[in-house]
């Protein structure tokens, strides 16, 4: 089954992308959650009128995007945990914490966007890389001190 997608969706496909997907996945999934259309010549049509209103709004999304990625990057986040011997964190910082000491500065991240590669379990300074759009990935210090 040919579709053509409507929206950005990860590991498959970006939107007025026309790609090949099984019958289930897309008469099940895709279809009805409007993601996508069937891909025939009426359908073309219509989304090549389209086209220019999705790239607009992409190429918002993606300057809003830079803006908050040029204040991430100059922001130090500082989060207090009480710690043990030797800087051991008496359990662990987490994207969630993350994105309260964030929401705490004013700029409202998801804890989805956020990427640790483990959670952190040391006091000390650490690079944490946050994606907000699909072109555009932020780097945030974060400075996990002891209380």
């Amino acid at each position: 089954m040919e579709v053509i997608l409507k929206e950005d969706i990860p590991n498959l496909g970006k939107a007025g992308d026309v790609i090949k997907v099984r019958e289930g996945f897309g008469r099940n999934y895709l279809l009805p959650q409007k993601k996508a259309f069937i891909a025939d010549k009426a359908n073309q049509q219509l989304w090549d009128q389209q086209k220019k209103k999705v790239e607009a709004k992409r190429a918002k999304e993606k300057e809003e995007a830079g803006r908050l990625a040029e204040k991430l990057a100059t922001l130090i986040c500082t989060i207090t945990k009480q710690a043990g011997e030797e800087d051991k964190l008496f359990g662990s910082v987490t994207t969630m914490d993350i994105a309260q000491a964030l929401a705490k500065e004013g700029l409202a991240v998801d804890k989805k966007l956020i990427h640790l590669d483990e959670p952190i379990k040391q006091v000390g300074s650490y690079v944490v890389q946050v994606k907000l759009h699909t072109e555009v990935v932020a780097k945030v210090t974060v400075k996990v001190v002891k209380k």
